[in-house]
């Protein structure tokens, strides 16, 4: 995607070969910095205090954490040791999971000589299968734009809502909820896009907002709690967010509030799509209520950052003197308020069956 003209992925390696670059999305939007990682110990801090965040981009900035392990020592221990470090740092994202396995399979058979390259290919590998899974999610999730833009006659902007960040800085780049906004964008078909800000941590105000306009897209930042009176008044046409992950029957995680857009969604017959890679699957689980939910630290809930009259990033106390907060990161939305699952295969229905049928091979 761009930013002032220039392409950028949301993560690259530096120049010299072997540091990783991230955006870190904690500055957005009101300042563009990059931040650049030379051990695995910045790479699960990067993670942990969500400079990277996303369950595509986490899982990315996982392997090249292994990388950055194995290029300093490629024995078994490191190994071992790298892998627990970035696997405790977010509970709830499936990706990251899923990445640290993936290269483990990879490096470990192999001499400790060759384990660092091996995984650096590796790592570069997963990145560009992301941006090519994105990018056929975009296509499939805009041949559902396109139906329900004509259904509604054609004659106006499609109205969509969507909630948190799903979109290129989110994965590697294009995105998975924000994929077939851009495609639609770009391709002429007219869209006006609703961004809940997302409380605590405002990623839709701050990066989804950033994302759109950077690219030119129509949107509109609303108040979490707006999005229901929104679509009881039939200003919403239709929704869709990400998942950090999905059980193989249909239950969906994302960014807390999700479920509440789900509900509402529900109550006013407006379809509730939900954008993944096959990835973001966990085929261990069918009960949504049984993915882990990340706690995240009460501060999150009773302090905020943004720029004040002379330009610079503070921090400022919302509540009352000893308030105490709870900050649960995720909930779950049940597979039965879903109206699809638009993944890189296709889009199919919230369930076992919807999903193994793209997935044959999944066990």
């Amino acid at each position: 995607m761009q930013i002032h003209g220039r392409a950028y992925r949301s993560i690259w390696l530096a120049e010299d070969g072997w540091r990783v670059q991230v955006i870190d999305q904690t500055r957005l939007p009101h300042e563009f910095r990059i931040a650049t990682l030379d051990s695995v110990q910045a790479a699960a801090q990067a993670i942990r205090d969500m400079w990277v965040r996303g369950a595509p981009l986490i899982g990315a900035t996982a392997a090249y954490g292994l990388c950055l392990a194995l290029r300093q020592d490629s024995g078994d221990a490191s190994l071992a040791a790298a892998a627990r470090l970035l696997l405790d740092t977010r509970p709830t994202a499936i990706n990251l999971r899923w990445a640290v396995e993936r290269l483990q399979r990879v490096v470990a058979p192999l001499p400790p000589a060759e384990r660092a390259a091996a995984a650096y290919a590796e790592a570069a590998r997963l990145c560009d299968e992301d941006v090519a899974t994105n990018a056929a999610i975009g296509e499939h999730g805009l041949a559902v734009l396109r139906e329900r833009w004509r259904e509604l006659g054609g004659e106006r902007p499609l109205r969509i809502l969507t909630h948190c960040n799903a979109g290129w800085l989110a994965t590697v780049d294009w995105g998975t909820a924000l994929a077939p906004i851009y495609k639609a964008h770009d391709g002429g078909l007219p869209v006006m896009v609703w961004v809940d800000e997302t409380r605590p941590r405002n990623q839709g105000a701050a990066l989804t907002a950033w994302e759109l306009g950077a690219h030119g897209v129509p949107h509109q930042v609303v108040a979490d709690n707006a999005g229901g009176l929104l679509m009881q008044r039939g200003e919403v046409d239709l929704c869709i967010v990400g998942t950090d992950r999905t059980t193989r029957c249909g239950d969906v995680c994302n960014k807390i509030g999700t479920y509440l857009k789900a509900l509402a969604a529900r109550a006013h017959d407006v379809p509730f799509y939900v954008a993944l890679p096959g990835s973001t699957i966990d085929w261990t689980l069918c009960a949504g209520a049984d993915i882990p939910i990340e706690e995240r630290s009460p501060r999150e809930v009773t302090h905020i950052h943004g720029k004040n009259p002379q330009g610079r990033i503070t921090e400022v106390q919302l509540t009352p003197d000893g308030s105490p907060a709870r900050n649960p990161a995720f909930d779950v939305t049940p597979a039965a308020l879903v109206s699809g699952l638009i993944t890189e295969r296709g889009v199919c229905p919230a369930s076992e069956a919807g999903l193994r049928g793209l997935y044959p091979e999944a066990t």
